[in-house]
């Protein structure tokens, strides 16, 4: 075997004993019945409490070594499954091929795939606890969750009563030496506008189409903070501007695209009278100018511009175009309200992500996020406020819990104390503004003390995807470290 491509010959070497049979095993998100075979099959060799529940999460118990039966439990959390991705010129099917990975320096990584070291090496570190006899812990439970990557399933399918311990140690970040103690929950406000559209002018007009595009998006959580333009609002901006001051018909409209995407792009095909062309372009200059302007230092390629097309067949109803513009320029977005606790951290914000039509409705979907449930829930009532005014129908679905920052958490002081012993100096203590499990496992054991953290795992969810070999000694340590001076019930 080329020695690159054995994994186990690594430190620790129960963890990467694991890892190297882990990505040997088929795990993409709802594929997940070999290695939920795996953990079992190994648990069972153990001698070791598990089982499986409905949403087919894995659960396994391991009693107290001599001594440590007075400490709180503690609760192990990782997902199984992995994020299937690879390059356009490898042939590869996820469902039946192992991952081939591979030292490549200080770091693991897989040829042309990626390494599903998210989560996979937080499954093996678990893994190597449970089979490790030698180590110091109070009772453990090891909780193994499905479906991670595609809808945090698992975590939605948790019952209540199955976890017993007062902590619990996610292990799904991904920067060694980082404490995650908060993220955001979210939920969708899906918006329709019905309408019938009606034929557009013979005479006296011109269509002309307005493109919003140059924009940075990004991640509608993590780079919401950088206050980037969103080419939604500047769009119709603008068209709420215009239609006040002069006659303007809305033909179309199709800005942005994922629902978690800052949108880059927007553009809507309008109607106006031929004599007023000229004057309209100039003033798609002027508000290019004043939108540059305001987001100098943020955005250096904010592009607004207008141009003649060829005529629509069909139009909105004046009225309900009227209603669709100032709804959109009313619709809160970007950051509502920055944590307190936590400064730097966005604490509620909103990401108008998709505004189209297709000759017989505008749909627009919003993602809301914060790690205030209340505050989420009060967003989501004045956006559908504003959106009902309208004559819209709003639907607000998919909410999961967010995860409040707890600065005065019992296990965060002793894992910084374990961190500052091991390693001279503190771990950083941050929060996300994205979802992570421990605000669904949160909301239904609230009473839980909870840490996020890991190894340093780069270009997740992409074939670039590598695990850093050092980090993962330094993540493993801590963790066996914090495991043995878990403070008394």
């Amino acid at each position: 075997m080329n020695d690159t491509r054995n994994l186990a010959a690594l430190k620790p070497a129960l963890v990467w004993k694991h890892f190297a049979q882990i990505v040997r095993i088929p795990r993409p998100s709802s594929h997940e019945e070999k290695i939920r075979k795996y953990v079992m099959d190994f648990a069972r060799e153990k001698g070791l409490e598990c089982k499986e529940d409905a949403a087919h999460n894995v659960y396994v118990r391991k009693p107290a070594s001599k001594g440590m039966e007075d400490r709180k439990g503690v609760v192990l959390q990782a997902h199984l499954d992995m994020v299937p991705q690879k390059n356009n010129d490898k042939k590869f099917d996820f469902t039946k091929d192992a991952i081939d990975a591979y030292v490549d320096g200080e770091w693991v990584t897989a040829d042309g795939t990626t390494l599903g070291a998210d989560n996979g090496i937080g499954a093996a570190a678990i893994l190597a606890v449970l089979e490790d006899d030698s180590l110091v812990h109070g009772p453990l439970e090891a909780l193994f969750t499905a479906t991670e990557e595609t809808g945090m399933d698992g975590a939605f399918g948790l019952k209540k009563g199955l976890l017993h311990g007062d902590i619990l140690l996610n292990l799904d970040s991904e920067t060694e030496g980082e404490l995650y103690v908060g993220c955001a929950g979210g939920l969708d406000a899906n918006i329709v506008f019905k309408y019938a559209a009606e034929p557009t002018p013979a005479r006296n007009y011109t269509a002309a189409r307005i493109t919003v595009k140059g924009l940075k998006g990004g991640h509608s959580g993590i780079q919401i903070v950088c206050q980037r333009a969103n080419a939604n609002k500047v769009l119709f901006r603008f068209l709420n501007a215009a239609s006040a001051s002069r006659d303007l018909v809305l033909c179309s409209v199709d800005g942005g695209g994922l629902r978690n995407a800052i949108p880059r792009e927007a553009e809507a095909v309008v109607l106006l009278p031929e004599a007023d062309y000229d004057a309209f372009a100039g003033a798609v200059a002027a508000y290019e100018k004043t939108v540059r302007e305001e987001f100098e230092g943020i955005e250096e390629n904010i592009s607004v511009t207008v141009g003649k097309c060829a005529r629509p067949a069909g139009m909105l109803p004046r009225d309900v175009a009227v209603k669709v513009i100032r709804a959109v320029a009313g619709c809160p977005d970007g950051v509502q309200r920055m944590s307190v606790s936590m400064p730097g951290l966005v604490q509620t914000s909103s990401n108008l992500a998709r505004v189209v039509s297709d000759g017989k409705s505008v749909k627009l979907q919003c993602l809301l996020r914060s790690s205030v449930n209340s505050e989420k829930a009060a967003l989501g009532e004045a956006i559908a406020a504003v959106f009902s005014l309208a004559g819209a129908k709003v639907q607000l679905t998919g909410s999961y819990d967010g995860w409040n920052p707890n600065m005065e958490s019992p296990i965060l002081k002793a894992m910084t104390a374990s961190y500052k012993a091991l390693y001279g100096k503190e771990p950083a203590v941050t929060a996300i503004h994205a979802g992570l499990e421990c605000g669904i496992i949160g909301s239904k054991y609230p009473k839980m003390d909870m840490i996020s953290f890991g190894p340093t795992i780069c270009y997740p969810h992409s074939p670039d995807e590598k695990v850093e070999i050092a980090s993962v000694g330094k993540f493993y340590d801590f963790m066996v470290d914090t495991l043995r001076n878990i403070p008394k019930k």
